[in-house]
Order: C-alpha cells, then structure tokens, then sequence
C-alpha cells in the first residue's frame, strides 16, 4: 500500500516536472545533449530519497535537487576539462577501426614513440613536447629557455627526425 502510494507520488512529480527540468537545464546548458541525463538525475537522486508525501515543498525540493545536479555537472565538467573536448563527428570518426587489434597496434606504436622521445637529450624532448603536444608557440618556448626562436625550431626538428627515422625502421 505504502509502495503503491509511493509510486503514485513519484509519477505525479514526474510528470509535474520532467517537461520544466528539461528547460531548467536547457537554459542553463545551451546546445549541450546533457540536459536529459540530468533530469534523469534528479528523479534518481529523489527516487534514492524517497518519502514523497512527506516533502512540504515539492517544488522547491525537485528545484533544490536540480541545482545540486546542476553544479555537480559543473565541477565535473571543469575537472575533465570538457570543454576542450570535441564533438564525436561521425562523419570524420565512422571509419576509424576501433577493434581490438587495431588500438593494441596503436598503443605499442605509441608505446614506442614514447620510448623514442625519452632516448632524446632532456632539452630536445622538453622543447618537442611543448611545441608539438602542448602548442607552445615557438617564441615562448625561446623565451621559457633563453635560446634563439631558430634553436628552438632545430631542436623540434631534431626531434621530429628522430621519430621519424625510428619509427619509418620499424613500420
């Protein structure tokens, strides 16, 4: 009796809220996919609860729930850095071959890249990674080191050979 009470509640929340939480978040989140899943969120997280007849102000309550849900998306966001992520694009990615064989080549490949890299001077290794991995732009890294822009190119140079050169052996 309890259970079917409890039930009767929560469909009538559900059905009182989905609909405004999906603009709640849609506000707040334009354009991102997310907001279904976060509504998804806060029914669970009421779900969890449980007791619907016992909460005095329902609307607050969901509302409360869905600005928590809200900022814990925020803090995970930040922490992944998801916002420096792109988009999957089916049209650029259908045609990447994600079979087991595949990733396990590629990752001995880097495996191996890795190695390369860390067979070169310190300086020559450090100065690759910041132009060619972090993006450094060549002047900072010149002025970071204390050498000439063209030091700079050589030693990336240098490097980009090296890889080249080893891993051409190899393929």
């Amino acid at each position: 009796m309890v259970q079917a009470r409890e039930s009767l509640a929560f469909d009538s929340l559900h059905r009182d809220f989905r609909e405004p939480l999906l603009r709640f978040f849609a506000r707040r989140l334009p354009g991102d996919a997310a907001a279904e899943d976060m509504v998804q969120q806060v029914f669970e997280r009421l779900v969890q609860r449980g007791g619907f007849d016992s909460i005095e102000n329902a609307k607050g309550y969901v509302y409360r729930v869905a600005e928590n849900v809200f900022a814990d998306h925020m803090r995970r966001a930040a922490v992944r850095r998801s916002h420096a992520h792109d988009q999957f694009d089916e049209s650029l990615h259908a045609g990447v071959d994600f079979s087991p064989e595949h990733v396990l080549a590629k990752k001995e490949r880097l495996a191996r890249a890795m190695e390369i890299l860390q067979a070169l001077p310190d300086r020559t290794r450090i100065i690759f990674v910041l132009r060619r991995v972090e993006g450094w732009k060549y002047q900072e890294i010149a002025e970071r080191y204390g050498i000439s822009v063209s030091a700079v190119e050589k030693h990336v140079e240098r490097a980009a050979e090296q890889l080249a050169r080893r891993m051409g052996e190899e393929a």
